[in-house]
């Protein structure tokens, strides 16, 4: 830890943020040891909505994340609403949070929200060919608690056999291959240009439902293309309060086509 070393925690914090407890995800200084930045109990809630009160949302996850009571303070309610106008049950949200001993706090929204309803995706063409390589948006989920193994939530996980998918997911606005848990895909980032290989940990259904764009450099093709933990998406050099980064995703490759950075 360093002056420079910058920590969130529910926004700009401090070293007194880093308390015994707290869960933190640390990215490295480049080209030398020492943190870069600290995130201290960061988390994000991307669903459904199921029902909504004056300062609270009910979210259901998806099947693998279960449901999460948000509560929205009044000082972020505001900011929220101005990129989510619908929080009425059957829509979408997604919101960055800060976890608290009661439960998620909403300190920002993720993304826009989606102006259809959850259900009313439209499915790619069934002639759209599928693509060696896949373009669109990454962002992360979860919290910052270890819970889940590093790697990524793929949105079409096959459902047949053993492979690991849930057999009500939506097939997205983009084509995509089917792969089982376990498969390895490589990603990288096309805003920073790093790459890594790495395996697809969870079946990302929710992330199909949505059909949005990254602009943190030019706008992305629409679509998620990938849901990465927090410390894999922080390690490729995207910013956790950002909530997503322009991705190119090779699926099903081999470990070492995540450096060939000319493959791109």
């Amino acid at each position: 830890m360093s002056a420079e070393t910058s920590v969130w925690h529910g926004g700009r914090g401090g070293l007194a943020a880093l308390r015994p407890g707290r869960s933190v995800i640390v990215r490295l200084k480049d080209g030398g040891p020492g943190a870069d930045r600290v995130w201290v109990d960061i988390g994000r809630v991307t669903g459904t909505i199921l029902a909504s009160g004056r300062d609270t949302v009910e979210v259901d996850m998806g099947p693998h994340r279960g449901r999460a009571h948000v509560v929205i303070p009044p000082q972020v309610f505001e900011r929220v609403l101005v990129r989510h106008p619908r929080l009425e049950p059957g829509y979408l949200i997604d919101v960055l949070c800060v976890w608290s001993p009661s439960g998620p706090l909403a300190v920002r929204p993720g993304t826009s929200q989606p102006g259809y309803r959850a259900d009313d995706l439209a499915a790619p063409e069934a002639t759209a060919s599928v693509p060696g390589v896949l373009r669109g948006t990454a962002t992360w989920f979860g919290a910052a608690d270890g819970r889940t193994p590093d790697g990524a939530a793929y949105p079409a996980v096959d459902s047949e056999g053993d492979a690991g998918g849930c057999a009500d997911a939506p097939s997205g606005c983009v084509p995509f291959p089917y792969l089982s848990l376990g498969s390895e895909i490589a990603v990288h980032n096309e805003c920073g240009g790093r790459a890594v290989s790495m395996p697809v940990v969870e079946c990302g259904c929710m992330a199909a439902r949505f059909c949005d764009r990254c602009v943190e450099c030019d706008a992305s093709p629409r679509g998620r293309i990938v849901e990465l933990t927090p410390a894999v998406f922080a390690g490729l050099g995207g910013e956790l309060v950002a909530g997503c980064f322009n991705v190119a995703v090779r699926p099903d490759a081999p470990s070492e086509a995540a450096g060939r950075a000319a493959g791109w």
